[in-house]
């Protein structure tokens, strides 16, 4: 399960639709209970590093920009627990070329933005058989003021 804000989700929203025609991405940081629930605290966008021609359907983080995210996480005490991108034009599923990348463990949000607007918001975790990836479950936290 992954617990995520509503800033949070508005923020990844309003990155995918910013970034529409393109993939946008980013890094999740955060603590992981010890009943495995991942609690995202910060977001880290990070700018789409796969060549302008391939940016409508692939994304990039550099090994640079993942060490940054790191030691962002470790001044924060904190650990990197996944990353989100968008799915122009396309469901929020990962796709073979998102599984062959991905790693168990982490969790994947994906929204999907439809002719500039985000539309479905799903996380998706990487079995350790990297077979397939499973739905992960987003519970979704209330800011108190």
């Amino acid at each position: 399960m992954l617990k995520l804000s509503q800033e949070h989700e508005k923020i990844i929203r309003a990155e995918g639709e910013s970034a529409y025609p393109n993939e946008c991405c980013g890094i999740l940081i955060g603590e992981i209970d010890e009943e495995g629930v991942k609690t995202v605290k910060y977001t880290e966008a990070i700018r789409n590093a796969r060549e302008d021609g391939e940016q409508y359907h692939r994304f990039l983080i550099t090994p640079e920009d993942m060490m940054q995210a790191e030691i962002t996480a470790r001044k924060r005490k904190e650990d990197v627990i996944g990353f989100y991108h968008s799915h122009p034009d396309h469901p929020a599923v990962p796709s073979d070329y998102d599984k062959e990348h991905a790693l168990p463990f982490y969790s994947y949000i994906i929204v999907s933005v439809m002719q500039k607007k985000s539309k479905d918001f799903k996380s998706w975790e990487l079995r350790a058989d990297r077979n397939h990836f499973e739905s992960e479950k987003i519970l979704k936290e209330i800011e108190n003021d």
